[in-house]
């Protein structure tokens, strides 16, 4: 009788401690507890270690981490018909514990289905093109639709990211093409572009080669005008330094020396091949005043002696050839540095001081000679 009490005794101590255990309850730190007692709730539990009733109170502990959920993928139609497959991930965090509890049964897979139909919406109202390219906006869309549809059920929805945008087969294929073909249209366009700047630069080079050969031919023309009158110039200063020089040794010769120079003339004029010899001058005159060189008539009255002029001014300024060498350089200098034509007259004004006093010094000596 004693062992059966005994045993009584040591199995109810056992139930007791069981039964007791089965009242303890920790709460970790980032989780928070809600007392449920036949039935009714009591109030939420801190993180820690507690104990309730056991048998009559039950805990549920619920996560207030952020949890990532996966939406898996889904064929969509878009706007333009294109079908495509969509995916999704969403980020949520529980902030009320109650609501998440007695509002819906799993908040979770409710997140997830109504991320999944909130997606399909929002990419049927966008065409493939948009939906490649406005991923952010798309991502805002959908987080303020769950956002604002969980607020009911105690969670906070913190993102939504698309995962993967992928269209079915024969899309991929339209698109690829059409990338072949916007590539293809660029490309022609900045040919045709190159091509234009092209022909543009060839136009202005040959438009800038004739004006430059345009203006080398004014140029040369300019300075071989300004060589020929230089040229002219000096060869009149030549003539007529030529004739006042004859004019001066022809001053001391009498009319017989004169008579022989046009006899010596005349000899000269018949030794040519002409048929008909026309004379510039009386020849009945040369006959009489060569009749009277030799004496053959009167005498020959003695005639004064002229005397000699020696003014050294009916030369003029001769150039020497220093002067006409630093003209020429002058000139070929401007033609290498591509002178413009005002400059080249401004170096014809520099060098014309010469040649204006050689055709002073002739004017003036014609004068001396016209008061003599």
């Amino acid at each position: 009788m004693a062992v059966i009490e005994t045993l009584i005794t040591i199995f109810l101590i056992i139930a007791i401690v069981i039964i007791f255990a089965r009242g303890v309850v920790i709460v970790q730190p980032y989780e928070q507890g809600l007392q449920i007692r036949l039935g009714r709730y009591i109030g939420r539990m801190n993180p820690g270690f507690r104990w309730v009733f056991p048998l009559i109170t039950n805990v549920v502990k619920m996560d207030l981490r952020t949890q990532v959920m996966d939406v898996p993928s889904q064929e969509v139609i878009t706007k333009d018909n294109s079908p495509t497959n969509v995916d999704a991930i969403v980020y949520i965090r529980v902030i009320d514990p109650e609501k998440a509890f007695f509002e819906v049964a799993n908040y979770r897979l409710a997140t997830v289905a109504l991320a999944q139909t909130s997606l399909r919406g929002i990419i049927g109202d966008m065409e493939l093109d948009e939906v490649l390219y406005n991923r952010d906006i798309i991502n805002t869309k959908l987080r303020d639709i769950l956002d604002r549809e969980t607020d009911q059920w105690g969670v906070k929805v913190e993102r939504v990211e698309i995962k993967e945008v992928d269209p079915v087969g024969a899309v991929k294929q339209a698109m690829t093409e059409q990338t072949a073909a916007e590539r293809a249209r660029r490309a022609a366009i900045l040919r045709a572009d190159g091509e234009k700047r092209s022909a543009i630069l060839k136009a202005e080079g040959t438009k800038r080669s004739m004006i430059l050969e345009a203006e080398g031919e004014r140029q040369s023309k300019v300075l071989r005008a300004e060589g020929e009158r230089i040229s002219r110039i000096l060869q009149s200063q030549g003539q007529a330094q030529s004739l006042r020089i004859l004019s001066v040794g022809a001053q001391p010769l009498d009319r017989r020396a004169i008579t022989v120079l046009s006899l010596d003339a005349l000899k000269e004029m018949a030794n040519g091949q002409a048929t008909k010899i026309i004379f510039p001058f009386e020849v009945s005159s040369l006959m009489k005043q060569a009749a009277r060189f030799i004496g053959a008539t009167d005498e020959v009255p003695e005639e004064p002696a002229a005397t000699g002029v020696s003014d050294t001014t009916i030369l003029g300024t001769i150039p020497t050839a220093d002067e006409v060498t630093e003209i020429l350089k002058e000139m070929d200098k401007a033609i290498r540095t591509e002178v413009t034509v005002e400059e080249l007259k401004d170096i014809s004004k520099s060098r014309k001081k010469t040649g204006s006093e050689l055709v002073e010094d002739i004017e003036e000596s014609i004068g001396q000679e016209d008061q003599g």
